[in-house]
């Protein structure tokens, strides 16, 4: 079974699930294949929380933490409305092809319709060829102001 939960950082789980998902992200070779620090693995939860801008969506399979979006609001000027730039995504490797991903930008892209925001944002490696396809598969694309500019 499949939940999409909005992380509860007073929650051990949820809180547990952050730092090992981030861990998992940071020891795949698109986070730079290193293992989180110790003060990171100790304070990041802390850390997030606060953040009154951070949205954290974990998503478990079988109560097994598979997948985490880490999202941070930020403002446009330009629209004076909130943007949701979703700073970190990941699936676990194990349970990559099984839509994790979509269903983790379903959840992101309704919660950002709720708080208002005009857009969501990310940043992609641009050797990252799977995630780029599956943001393009979901409707993202790069951003330009002008063509010609």
């Amino acid at each position: 079974m499949i939940e999409i939960v909005k992380a509860d950082f007073l929650s051990s789980r949820d809180s547990a699930s952050i730092v090992s998902l981030v861990n998992a992200y940071a020891l795949d070779e698109m986070g730079g294949g290193q293992e989180l620090s110790d003060y990171t693995k100790a304070h990041l939860v802390a850390e997030l929380a606060k953040r009154p801008n951070c949205v954290v969506f974990i998503a478990y399979v079988d109560e097994e933490p598979a997948g985490i979006a880490i999202c941070f609001e930020v403002f446009s000027t330009f629209k004076c409305k909130p943007i949701l730039n979703i700073h970190d995504v990941m699936v676990v490797e194990r349970f990559r092809g099984q839509g994790l991903s979509r269903k983790l930008f379903e959840v992101v892209e309704g919660h950002a319709r709720r708080s208002g925001c005009c857009k969501m944002t990310l940043e992609v490696l641009e050797g990252n060829n799977t995630a780029q396809q599956a943001y393009r598969n979901f409707g993202f694309a790069g951003y330009e102001l002008d063509p010609k500019m």
